[in-house]
């Protein structure tokens, strides 16, 4: 059971689960660039996962103590991402993605789905 919730919470966080957000004024990402100068150098975290994201488009870090690896590109103004948490696919997504000072939001399927809000350190 216990594994279970652990997958659960991964998938929230790394597939963009709705997260409770104070209300905040979100800046939208338009591109690659904006996206790496706001990333570059520091991880991504939220609760029992902490990830990079490298400008050669690699993302790695651990969620909940399963190493967590992938890769992403800029696609038409979104961050597209495959994923895998442990030997779990996690599969591809592409995320608008939003700014707010050290708060980074993603939202799943295009801006259209559910979204994570990480902290950048």
């Amino acid at each position: 059971m216990q594994d279970i919730s652990k997958t659960a919470a991964v998938i929230a966080g790394l597939a963009c689960a709705i997260v409770p957000a104070a209300a905040a004024a979100f800046d939208k990402i338009d591109t690659r660039e904006e996206f790496v100068e706001a990333i570059q150098g520091k991880d991504l975290k939220i609760t029992g996962i902490s990830v990079n994201v490298t400008p050669a488009g690699q993302i790695k870090g651990r969620a909940f103590g399963i190493r967590v690896q992938g890769e992403w590109e800029w696609q038409d103004g979104y961050f597209c991402r495959s994923l895998f948490w442990g030997r779990q696919d996690l599969g591809p997504n592409c995320q608008e993605v939003k700014i707010d000072g050290d708060t980074i939001r993603f939202t799943s399927d295009r801006g259209a789905g559910e979204f994570a809000d990480l902290t950048m350190r």
